[in-house]
């Protein structure tokens, strides 16, 4: 099992690579929806989303899945380490359904057919934030912290909608 440990390194790796895509990918959004009257901007805009999200962040996402799914099947002890493997596997599917919901949007954004806001965007962008912190904090603690989970819920849910109900939309004078 002296290979495991490189396994475990490039897992680490390609998940950064995909949460990166995953944070940046909804800003990106955010400057499509709040810049749609400049079409020059906005092309440029739509290669960036799409060369983001099929070059870095499909590859990345699967090799996230490969390597975790392989070192699983090197060491299915870990199933037997507790509930935190399970949560982590289910904060990853729900990681994997956002990482899609990128896609639809970007498509959207793409056809001109989206109805969402930069606010809305913004909002949603919290979402890969809160699912690392938890995916890192039970594989770390091989374990689910309750009162940890249960107050970034809680924090994340508070961010949400101070960003929905009480964000100003942005002052795009003031770059001119």
């Amino acid at each position: 099992m002296d290979y495991y440990i490189y396994i475990l390194i490039f897992h680490i790796m390609s998940f950064i690579s995909w949460m990166a895509v995953l944070f940046y990918l909804p800003r990106l959004f955010v400057y499509h929806v709040e810049h749609a009257d400049k079409p020059d901007f906005v092309e440029v805009v739509k290669i960036q989303e799409f060369k983001l999200y099929k070059y870095i962040g499909v590859p990345a996402m699967w090799a996230s899945i490969a390597s975790g799914t392989l070192m699983l099947f090197l060491n299915p002890a870990l199933f037997d380490t507790g509930l935190w493997i399970y949560a982590k596997l289910f904060l990853l599917a729900v990681l994997v359904v956002y990482d899609y919901s990128m896609e639809v949007y970007r498509k959207q954004l793409l056809n001109s057919t989206c109805n969402k806001s930069g606010k809305f965007f913004r909002a949603y962008n919290e979402a890969p934030t809160l699912l690392s912190i938890l995916i890192v904090t039970f594989v770390i603690l091989k374990d689910i912290p309750i009162y940890f989970t249960a107050f970034m819920l809680v924090l994340f849910a508070v961010v949400v909608y101070v960003l929905m109900k009480h964000a100003k939309e942005p002052n795009l004078d003031v770059l001119k």
